[in-house]
C-alpha cells in the first residue's frame, strides 16, 4: 500500500485464512480495528472463538491435548457440537495435515520434519501463547463467515478502510487454490472490478499468470513481482497489485 498519512481506522482482509495480516496489524497497533472475512466455516470458527472471548479456552484445549495418531484420528472423527470444538479441530488439522492443508484429500503427516511425525508442526505452548495474545485484542476484531463480495461493496466508499486481498490462486488455469482450499471458486474479474472501485487503499496478491496481467491492465492498476518461498521453501515469485506501488 502507498504511504499513509494517518493510521487507518479499519483493515479488511476478505480472504482471511490464517488472517496473518489483519491480526498482525491489530497486535502491532497499525490499525484501530480489523474485519476478518472467511467463507470456510471451519477456518472462520477459529476467529469466531477469539471474537467471542473463548481464545483462552482454545489455548487450554491445545495445551492439554495428548498428540498421538490414535488421539488425533479419534478427535477428528467426532462431530463438532460447538464453535470451540470446531475451532480446535481446525487447528489440529492445520498442524497435523501435510502442509497444513485443510482441503478434501489432504491427510495426516507421516514422517514429518526431521522424522518427528505428527509432532513436527505441533507446538502447543507457542500456539497457546498466540491465542492468549489475541484474547487481549479481541474487542478490535470483527469476524464474518461469508462471501466477501458484498463486504467490498459495503465498504467501497469508506476512505478510512484499507484492504489486504489474497484470494485463492485459480486465475489463468492455476491449480494451487483448488489444491489448498475447500472454497476456491471465484470470479476473478468481478474481484478486480470491485477492488478498482474501492475508495480506500488496497493491496492484492496473486500468482503470476497472463490472465492476471490482463486484469491489471484492464482496471488501470499497477503490479510488481516480488520474491517469496512456498511451503517447501522453494524460491518463487508472486504478483503484488495496487493503485500505486511506487513505494515498493
Amino acid at each position: 500500500m502507498q504511504s499513509l498519512s494517518s493510521k487507518p481506522k479499519l483493515l479488511i482482509e476478505p480472504f482471511a485464512g490464517g488472517a496473518t495480516i489483519a491480526l498482525t496489524a491489530v497486535c502491532e497497533n497499525w490499525v484501530d480495528h480489523a474485519l476478518i472475512i472467511e467463507l470456510d466455516p471451519d477456518v472462520a470458527a477459529v476467529w469466531q472463538v477469539v471474537e467471542a472471548g473463548d481464545a483462552l479456552a482454545l489455548a487450554d484445549c491445545i495445551l492439554t491435548f495428548d498428540l498421538t495418531y490414535d488421539n488425533v484420528q479419534s478427535e477428528l472423527a467426532k462431530e463438532a457440537k460447538t464453535t470451540l470444538e470446531r475451532a480446535f479441530r481446525t487447528i489440529l488439522k492445520n498442524r497435523t495435515f501435510h502442509g497444513g492443508i485443510l482441503a478434501p484429500g489432504s491427510g495426516l503427516i507421516k514422517a514429518g520434519e526431521a522424522g518427528k511425525g505428527l509432532a513436527s508442526r505441533w507446538y502447543p505452548e507457542t500456539l497457546a501463547k498466540r491465542f492468549t495474545a489475541l484474547h487481549q485484542v479481541r474487542h478490535r476484531l470483527t469476524i464474518e463467515c461469508r462471501d466477501c463480495m458484498p463486504v467490498l461493496e459495503r465498504y467501497k466508499d469508506d476512505a478510512q478502510a484499507v484492504f489486504f486481498v489474497d484470494p485463492p490462486y485459480t486465475a489463468g488455469g492455476k491449480s494451487a487454490g483448488k489444491r489448498l482450499y475447500a472454497y476456491f471458486e471465484l470470479n476473478h474479474n468481478n474481484l478486480f472490478e470491485a477492488c478498482s472501485q474501492l475508495t480506500g487503499d488496497f493491496l492484492m496478491t496473486y500468482d503470476d499468470a497472463d490472465e492476471v496481467h490482463d486484469f491489471v491492465h484492464q482496471y488501470s492498476l499497477m503490479s510488481k513481482l516480488v520474491p517469496m518461498k512456498n511451503t517447501h521453501h522453494a524460491p518463487m515469485t508472486e504478483l503484488v497489485i495496487g493503485r500505486d506501488l511506487t513505494w515498493l
